[in-house]
Parts: C-alpha cells; sequence; structure tokens
C-alpha cells in the first residue's frame, strides 16, 4: 500500500510526458514510423533461417545442432544485455542508440555473407547480440512507451511490431523473389542467392543507420529531464528491489516468457514444411513462410485496436489458448493432405503469434513503473522473458538431431503449445489482480 502515491504519480508524469514531448498526433505518429521501420530493418538478418534453414545449412556447412549453438550464443547475449540496454535506454538519446545498432548490424552482416567458419560465426553472432540488444531493445521499448498516450498503448505497441512486420514480409518477398530468380531462372548456386539476399538486408542496414543518425529527434524536454534525472541515480540495486515489489511485473514477464516462444515456433515452419513426409520444396516452404510474414500487420495492428477496445489482456489470453490449440493442429500436419489446409494453419498461427508479440508490451503501461526507471523494468523484463532465447534453440537442435524427420519438430511444437497454454493461464491471474486492484 506504502508503494501506491508512488506509483499513481509515476503514471501520471508518464501521461504528461507523453502529452508534452510529442506536441500533436502527427508528430507522435512519424516519431512512430521512424521506429518502426528501423525495428523492421534490423532483425530479418539475425533470423534469415525462418525462411532459409535449409539453405543457411548448406553454405556455411554446418549441422542443425551447431545452428542452434550459434542462437543460443544469440540468446546469451540477449540475456546478458537486457538490464544494461535499460540502464542505457534511461541515460542516452534513443536516436543514437538506434543508429548505431543499425550500423554496426549491417557491418556484421557484410562479413556473414562471406560464409565464414564457425568460430567467426559464433562471434558474428554475438556481435549482433549487442547490437541488436544492448543498444537496440530498451531504446525502442522506452521511446514507444513514451510517446504513446495513456489509452494508446496497446495500438502504438501494435503499429510498432504489425509495421515492423510490414517492414519484414516487404523485404522477405523482395529477398525470396531474387532468390528465387537466381537459383532458379539464372542457375546460380544456392550459395550466391543467399549471399545476395545478406547484402540486401546488411546495406539497407548501414544506409538507415546514417539516415536516423542525421534526423533530429524532437525529444521533449520531459525526456531530457528524465534521462537527467536517470544520470544522477547511481543505486541500480534499490531501484531493482522496487520494480521486484511490483507484482504486475512478475506477471507480464511470464507472459512474455510463455509468447516469445510461440514466435520462436515459427522459424522452424519452413524447414518443417520441407521435411519428406510433407515434401514441400526449399522455395515453396520459404514462399509460405514469407507469406506467414504478411499476417504480422494483420495481427499485430489488430490486436493493438482490438485490446484498446476491448481488453489488452483479455484479447491476449484468447490469443495464448488459441496459438497452443493452433500448434497442435500443426503437429498433424503429414495427415493433413490438402496444401491449402496447411497454408491457412500457418497463417493463422502467424495472426496469432504476431498478435500477442504486438500486446505483451503493451501491458507495461498498467505496471506503473516510475518514468526514470522504465527502461530498466524494460530491461528486468526482457530478461526473464526473453531467456527462451538461450535454451529454446538447443531443445530443437537436440530434438531435429535425435528425431530425424518430422517427429523432432512435432516434439518441439507439442512443447511450445503447452508453453503457450501456460501464458494464458498467466493471463488470467494478471487480468484478476488488475481488475481487483480496480475495483
Amino acid at each position: 500500500m506504502a508503494s501506491q502515491p508512488l506509483q499513481t504519480d509515476a503514471s501520471t508524469r508518464r501521461s504528461a510526458s507523453a502529452t508534452d514531448q510529442s506536441g500533436n498526433k502527427a508528430q507522435r505518429y512519424v516519431q512512430l514510423l521512424l521506429l518502426v521501420i528501423a525495428a523492421g530493418a534490423i532483425y530479418p538478418i539475425l533470423y534469415l533461417r525462418q525462411v532459409y534453414q535449409p539453405t543457411m545449412l548448406e553454405v556455411f556447412h554446418i549441422s542443425e545442432s551447431q545452428l542452434g549453438y550459434l542462437y543460443s550464443m544469440l540468446g546469451t547475449i540477449f540475456l546478458l544485455s537486457y538490464l544494461p540496454s535499460g540502464w542505457l535506454a534511461d541515460r542516452i538519446a534513443p536516436r543514437l542508440l538506434i543508429s548505431f545498432s543499425l550500423v554496426a548490424t549491417g557491418l556484421l552482416g557484410l562479413v556473414y555473407s562471406t560464409a565464414p567458419s564457425f568460430n567467426l560465426l559464433l562471434m558474428i553472432f554475438g556481435g549482433w547480440g549487442l547490437s541488436t540488444g544492448l543498444t537496440f531493445w530498451a531504446a525502442v521499448i522506452k521511446r514507444v512507451s513514451m510517446i504513446a498516450g495513456a489509452d494508446e498503448q496497446g495500438r502504438f505497441f501494435g503499429f510498432l511490431d504489425g509495421g515492423r512486420g510490414l517492414i519484414e514480409a516487404m523485404l522477405a518477398t523482395i529477398a525470396i523473389t531474387l532468390f528465387a530468380w537466381l537459383t532458379q531462372t539464372k542457375g546460380e548456386p544456392a550459395a550466391v542467392g543467399f549471399k545476395v539476399v545478406v547484402y540486401m538486408y546488411a546495406f539497407l542496414c548501414i544506409g538507415l543507420g546514417v539516415v536516423l543518425a542525421l534526423v533530429k529527434d524532437p525529444s521533449s524536454k520531459a525526456e531530457q529531464s528524465s534521462r537527467a534525472k536517470a544520470a544522477k541515480r547511481s543505486n541500480v540495486i534499490a531501484d531493482l528491489i522496487t520494480l521486484a515489489k511490483i507484482p504486475e511485473l512478475w506477471l507480464v514477464a511470464a507472459i512474455v516468457f510463455c509468447g516469445y516462444q510461440v514466435f520462436w515456433a515459427t522459424y522452424s515452419f519452413s524447414a518443417y514444411l520441407h521435411e519428406g513426409e510433407i515434401g514441400l520444396s526449399v522455395v515453396m516452404a520459404g514462399m509460405i513462410t514469407t507469406l506467414k510474414l504478411w499476417m504480422r500487420p494483420i495481427g499485430g495492428i489488430g490486436g493493438g485496436f482490438l485490446g484498446d477496445r476491448f481488453s489488452k489482456v483479455t484479447v491476449l489470453i484468447i490469443a495464448l489458448f488459441l496459438a497452443s490449440l493452433s500448434l497442435i493442429g500443426l503437429v498433424a500436419a503429414p495427415q493433413i493432405s490438402s496444401h491449402v489446409m496447411l497454408v491457412f494453419l500457418v497463417l493463422f498461427i502467424g495472426v496469432l503469434t504476431y498478435a500477442i508479440r504486438g500486446l505483451y508490451w503493451s501491458l507495461l503501461d498498467r505496471c506503473n513503473v516510475p518514468v526514470e526507471t522504465m527502461g530498466l523494468a524494460i530491461g528486468l523484463i526482457s530478461v526473464l522473458g526473453y531467456s527462451p532465447d538461450v535454451f529454446l534453440p538447443l531443445i530443437n537442435g537436440y530434438l531435429t538431431q535425435n528425431y530425424p524427420g518430422v517427429h523432432g519438430y512435432q516434439m518441439y511444437f507439442g512443447y511450445v503449445a503447452a508453453v503457450s497454454a501456460v501464458g494464458g493461464c498467466a493471463g488470467l491471474v494478471l487480468r484478476n489482480m488488475l481488475n481487483r486492484k480496480e475495483a
């Protein structure tokens, strides 16, 4: 009870900060658009496996287990970076952090395009973990939370995830078309097609980083004051203890933890559809998973608007339980003779996945976190919520390596379906807690 005045004051200051710093609706949406473009451009190069996994194994001469090690390395760096990322976001202008992240990610991509040794690949993925985790993640999330009004959190985060999904889908469509033209029409090896795809993403990141560095960020006096206050705060342990006393934060972290694993499952759709018992070609499986990326704007933006219109928590709960049932349906894919049904199932899971991603960060506004520790709260939730980055690639690699064919993927999807259901239960607990407090 003693913490309630502090939390209420924090919420009031955050709303005032959003109004002050954004000026008007058009300006806030322009700022949001810049964040969407940055987020949509920086991550695809890290996760080309969701479309090109068989090609990556061939080009880099690695096994599925080794691919799992690479993504486990990426996830480990993410995990170590999240708290420092939140600390940086409370002290350094987001524009500078975002610009640096884009350029660094693109430069590492140029090295990646040379098909280096496995040890150098580990270093590249570690570098990507720093450039997209340490200097990028919390800066983007905090900025969106600050520019969104109290009644706009759902749609702003929905636009962030759905909008970046639209950017990713457009880029992925161009990339797979280019890859298919080079490998099927021109008869080039898969390695050449993959190299050109990596070039496309790498140079785009570098170019965007330079452009964003030159665009002035109209940060408000309130945000500058928040950074000044954060710079004076040196007791991070005390801030973490304060955040740990907010029970809603732990439930949001649990929801992110479960929902993020649903998203991770979609990375394996292409490889699963390519397996012998399903038997789609690499290009066909890639086309379907690329089409799934187009569901991100629908799921992210649609879920955000539904959350603001009805209840963010309720929409999230429904999406998590439906995702669990849909993944169980995907396990039965070898028995589904209709490719149309397979495509529908993949796309439906895509819509649910992106609705979940578009909504879970919008819950942060209801946790009444003080503005000057918002970045730290994002980092704390990210450490817990995105910890699957470390162990899930290893689980995936172990199952697909030791249970070859569709069986390993079926076990993997079954596990994620169970986790998604647990996330839905955590959402129910959070909803009851919030309803009791409001009552």
